[in-house]
């Protein structure tokens, strides 16, 4: 005999099952603290509690041990070592941190190489394009069945043209030649020549001694023949169009490279490229120009590479993928899976001493091989987080962690001095100068996100604005401790 469970009662169920996992799932992660699930009055007696509060409704706190009114549970210890808003970061026991499979990492100083990768796909160069016009107006007597499209080589005959204006001419030419003057027959020549007629049209008459009023038209270079615009009967006048050649010797590849990364592409890059047609096969080549403008739609960068068709087997419209080679640069680096993006900023869990861990805000910079350059916010020999650091984070956001802010107190890498701060460097002009301050308007500082502004900075020592004045444009580096902004250098910009 068999049991049928109505929909509305799959339902419930399904309901309660996921009411049961979304309590365990909150309930783990509110003890990342270390507490245990046992009731409140077996806490450590020699720590004294903050306050206590239900893991699943963190926000409502009480002062005294006992049941949650919200859940079938035992309200759980905050101790003031764990957090509770303040900036010390939150504590996990070493039993939770295996549990959890917590991994860190160490902050290095290592090379990245500035690998881009890109799709692009092959185009006609438009530097070699031939165009054939009609020297002279005439009638076209023959086509030779050539149409768009077709590959064809140079000399290729389009068309046959009458050219009745020729015939008189010539006719005339071979008359003064008779005459057996000199400059006569050369300024005949002349005239045959300022009439259009090729050279090739005019040995010919002075070889027979016949008028050749009929030329044929033939193709300057080899390539495709991209518009054909003479058909049999036409009528042509002088300077009209007939044919646009391309060329295949070379061809374009147009790459397309977001904006974000487009930055340290520069004109003769090495270039590799591979194409679908081709699998195996890799090209090489350098960046011949970037176009100046970006598509608005895909926000990309328009990179131009030319590369070499011998034996015409790159054809415009094929697809290639293409990887923008240079030189590994030093750089401080973090993996990459270790970044918690808010949308805001981006944050790296630290691994502070005796189980603690804080939230620290950083500034990125370019990735590659699974590492991130980190252009601030975090010193050489830090500690932080590489995996399971979202279930810290949540943690750290329900006991109200503060992240550790860019330009906050960073410690020296293990057994090395603490490394001055970097400075970051525009140029101003003094507004104000005093024995410990000096006013600048100043132009932006991109690397902190600074617009063009007048501002106040710190003078720690009076001898930096030594020859200085009121009016000056000057160069200056400053940093940013917790004093507030503080000018460390300064000097006259020359020709001001």
């Amino acid at each position: 005999m068999s049991l049928e469970i109505s929909p509305r009662v799959r339902l419930r169920l399904a309901a309660a099952v996921l009411a049961l996992v979304a309590g365990g799932a909150g309930y783990g992660i509110a003890h990342l603290g270390g507490t245990e699930t046992a009731p409140a009055q077996t806490a450590d007696a020699g720590r004294k509690p903050l306050y206590w509060y239900d893991p699943m409704v963190p926000s409502q706190h009480f002062n005294k041990p006992g049941k949650s009114p919200f859940m079938d549970m035992q309200l759980v210890p905050k101790y003031a070592d764990e957090g509770g808003g303040n900036a010390s970061g939150v504590r996990i026991d070493p039993a939770t941190s295996q549990t959890l499979g917590l991994r860190t990492a160490v902050v290095r100083r290592g090379e990245l190489a500035s690998s881009i990768t890109a799709t692009g796909t092959i185009d006609f160069n438009q530097r070699n394009v031939a165009i054939v016009q009609a020297r002279a107006g005439g009638f076209v007597q023959r086509i030779y069945g050539r149409a768009p499209g077709d590959v064809v080589g140079v000399g290729a005959p389009l068309a046959d043209i009458l050219v009745p204006e020729w015939g008189g001419a010539q006719a005339e030419f071979l008359a003064v030649r008779r005459t057996g003057n000199a400059a006569l027959t050369q300024a005949a020549r002349q005239r045959l020549m300022l009439l259009g007629m090729p050279s090739g049209t005019i040995a010919s008459v002075e070889r027979t001694g016949r008028p050749h009023n009929v030329v044929t038209i033939s193709t300057p270079t080899g390539g495709v023949i991209k518009t054909l615009d003479v058909r049999a009967g036409m009528t042509l006048t002088a300077g009209q169009t007939l044919a646009e050649v391309n060329g295949l010797g070379t061809v374009w590849l147009n790459a397309a490279v977001p904006e974000a990364i487009a930055g340290p592409l520069r004109p003769g890059q090495a270039v590799q490229a591979t194409l679908a047609a081709f699998p195996g096969e890799i090209l090489s080549g350098r960046v011949s120009a970037i176009l100046p403008q970006t598509q608005a739609d895909s926000r990309t960068l328009t990179v131009r590479i030319e590369l070499p068709n011998r034996g015409g087997r790159l054809r415009p419209g094929m697809f290639a993928t293409v990887s923008f080679g240079g030189s590994a640069q030093p750089a401080l680096l973090v993996p990459s899976e270790a970044l918690i993006r808010t949308g805001k900023r981006t944050l790296v869990m630290l691994a502070l001493d005796k189980g603690r861990y804080r939230p620290a805000e950083v500034q990125t910079g370019r990735e590659s091989g699974g590492n991130t350059e980190i252009l601030a916010g975090v010193a050489e020999g830090e500690k932080i987080v590489a995996s399971g650091q979202f279930l810290i984070d949540s943690e750290a956001s329900l006991s109200g962690v503060e992240a550790r802010p860019i330009g906050g107190s960073t410690p020296p890498a293990a057994g090395k001095p603490a490394a001055p701060a970097a400075l970051h460097e525009t140029v101003g002009k003094i507004e104000q100068l005093t024995a410990n301050s000096v006013t600048l308007s100043h132009e932006p500082v991109p690397a902190i996100g600074w617009p063009a502004m007048t501002m106040t900075f710190q003078l720690p020592d009076a001898s930096i604005a030594r020859g200085l004045k009121t009016g000056d444009h000057v160069r200056f580096g400053f940093d940013r401790p917790p004093a507030g902004p503080t000018v460390r250098r300064m000097a006259k910009v020359a020709g001001q």
